[in-house]
Parts: structure tokens; C-alpha cells; sequence
């Protein structure tokens, strides 16, 4: 297991939130099974789930996301599913405020918030000291327009004269993020870097990280996309085309969406947008690895292996974590 820091740096996340119960929020990789072992903590903690995976946000974004069904949630209380339109782009100073308020009402009718989400930023930006550099929407259209016509990668690397720092944390891929770095650094004339938060908690929260080796995980990315074409991943895009997803700047480039517009444009086989999503998939769940794995407040304990193992899992999150009755204590 990983060690944990000193007692000092986790104190600090109590500030105005003495009294607050800990956010128990797992993180990880995609596929390692956080969404089953939220659901196992929250029915042993009296617990309502709040998501923190950014394209779980949008409606009809339900195959291709693995968001669980309602009748799959065991009648508990989720909180941040379904609450943007394809077209919205989601904005991650107001997740910020929108799920503190969740957690801050969960707590206060004396259950317990399950935060659950890969989204490595959206994660930091909920539980950690995060300030938001200021935003103008002439500046970003202008930017966006810019990594719509040239690709991101002439973005990327004028990122990277402007901000190596920022340009090494963010994938040549991710234009939303490129994108917002050079707004940042157009508006601040300051470091996108500089703005980015700090390992210090804000609320009182424990993180419980899922460990899975890369062959374990790959076989199940592999079975997991074969599962959501099954489901009808196509017939989801298609509808989802009818209501603006190809205007979405954040939504149309989703792993398993953007793949399938190709694939509907006639630009690639069945066989090869499956294996194309399998591909991003591993290369997403690496990304969140990697995010995850230099913050030493995170507690590891092992993935399931399946569904018989959950409640295992479930109990070694519960000892890693004591009683989670803040996050003060040396997390």
C-alpha cells in the first residue's frame, strides 16, 4: 500500500470544515470496478454516490460512458449524472460548486458522500484547494476554432514554448485542456502551471485508490467495449446525433463516441471502431494511472477481480480508511 503523508499536509483539509465527515471518493483507472464498489460502500455506510467522471455528466451518454442504469443503483441516491445537454460544454468551476453542495447536503441528513470518477481534474478540482484563472468566451472560441481547423497538436506545441510544465501534464490529444491553458496564459500572462491545484484538501475527504494490473485491466477494456457495441453503442450516437452531439466540443470527443461518429460517417468497419475505442480506452486508462498514482494521500487497496469480489474489496476500503470520520486524521 502506498505510504501516507504526514499528518500535517492532510490537516490542512479541514479548514472551515472541522465537524465534516471525510468524502470517501474512489479513483482509478477506467474498468477497475469503482462504480460496483461504490455501491457496496455506500450500502455499508448509508451512503448517496456522487459522480465525478466529466462525460458521465451528459445525458443519453449511457452505453459508452458504463454509466450504471438506475435499476442497477440499488435505490441509492447518485448525484451529478445526466445534468448536461451533448451540446454543453462541461465546466469544471461549476462541478466544483455543484457537488461540494451535494456533499455538503449529504452530510447534513447524516449519510455519507461516496464521491466516484476517473476524471482526474474533476476529482482534484472537488476535493482540493483550486482557485479558477478567469475565462473570456471570445478568447476560447477563437482557440477553439484554431485546434478545430489546425489539430491540436500545433496547440500542443505552442503549449509547450509558452508552458513546458503544463504541456507535459496535458495529452497532445486533449484540446479542451490545451485550449483552456492558452486562454489562461493569453488572459494572466502567467504560467497555465501556476493555477493548477495543490496536494491539500479543501474538504475533508480519503481517497481509495483501485490497483489492477495492465493485463487484467486490457482484458477487460477488450470485454467491455464488445459489451457496449452489443448494448447498441451505435444506436446510442445515432440518437444522440439528433440531438447536437456533433456540435458538442466536449461530448463528440468522448472515447467511444468520437470513434463511432467515424464509424457512421463511413470511415471505419465495425471491427475497427471496436478496436479503435479498445485502443483509446487503454490509453485513457493509462492517463488516469499516471494522474493518480503521484498523489500520495491515495490509499490502494486491489481491484475486484469480479463481482463475488466486491464486498472484499469493499472491506479492505473500509479498514484502509478507519472510520472516515474526517479527513484530518493522517491521511
Amino acid at each position: 500500500m502506498t505510504p501516507r503523508p504526514a499528518a500535517a499536509s492532510a490537516r490542512s483539509s479541514a479548514r472551515g470544515h472541522a465537524h465534516a465527515p471525510a468524502a470517501i471518493t474512489i479513483v482509478g483507472a477506467t474498468a477497475t470496478g469503482k462504480s460496483a464498489l461504490s455501491l457496496a460502500l455506500a450500502e455499508r455506510l448509508d451512503g448517496e454516490v456522487v459522480n465525478a467522471d466529466s462525460m458521465q455528466f451528459y445525458r443519453g451518454m449511457d452505453i459508452g460512458t458504463a454509466k450504471l442504469p438506475v435499476d442497477e443503483r440499488r435505490g441509492i441516491a447518485h448525484h451529478q449524472l445526466d445534468t448536461l445537454d451533448v451540446t454543453e460544454d462541461a465546466a469544471v468551476a461549476a462541478f466544483q460548486r455543484d457537488a461540494r453542495a451535494d456533499i455538503a447536503a449529504i452530510h447534513a441528513r447524516g449519510r455519507r458522500a461516496v464521491v466516484v470518477g476517473g476524471s482526474g481534474l474533476y476529482v482534484r478540482a472537488l476535493l482540493d484547494r483550486f482557485e479558477f484563472p478567469p475565462t473570456d468566451p471570445e478568447v476560447r472560441a477563437r482557440l477553439e476554432a484554431r485546434a478545430e481547423s489546425e489539430g491540436p497538436g500545433l496547440l500542443h506545441r505552442e503549449l509547450a514554448a509558452a508552458d513546458p510544465v503544463a504541456a507535459s501534464r496535458i495529452p497532445a490529444q486533449n484540446a479542451k485542456r490545451i485550449v483552456r491553458a492558452l486562454e489562461v496564459i493569453e488572459l494572466t500572462g502567467r504560467p497555465f502551471s501556476a493555477s493548477l491545484p495543490t496536494h491539500e484538501y479543501e474538504i475533508p475527504a480519503v481517497q481509495i485508490g483501485l490497483r489492477l494490473d495492465y493485463e487484467t485491466l486490457d482484458a477487460r477494456i477488450d470485454a467491455r467495449v464488445d459489451a457496449m457495441w452489443a448494448a447498441g453503442l451505435v444506436e446510442e450516437v445515432r440518437a444522440l446525433e439528433e440531438r447536437g452531439l456533433r456540435d458538442g466540443v466536449t461530448a463528440r470527443r468522448a472515447v467511444g463516441y468520437a470513434e463511432t461518429l467515424r464509424h457512421l460517417d463511413g470511415e471505419l468497419t465495425a471491427a475497427q471502431t471496436r478496436e479503435t475505442i479498445a485502443q483509446s480506452t487503454r490509453r485513457l486508462a493509462r492517463r488516469q494511472a499516471k494522474w493518480f498514482r503521484p498523489d500520495g494521500r491515495v490509499r490502494w487497496i486491489e481491484a475486484p477481480r469480479d463481482a463475488a469480489d466486491v464486498e472484499r474489496a469493499a472491506g479492505d476500503a473500509i479498514a484502509a480508511f478507519g472510520d472516515g470520520s474526517d479527513g484530518s486524521d493522517d491521511a
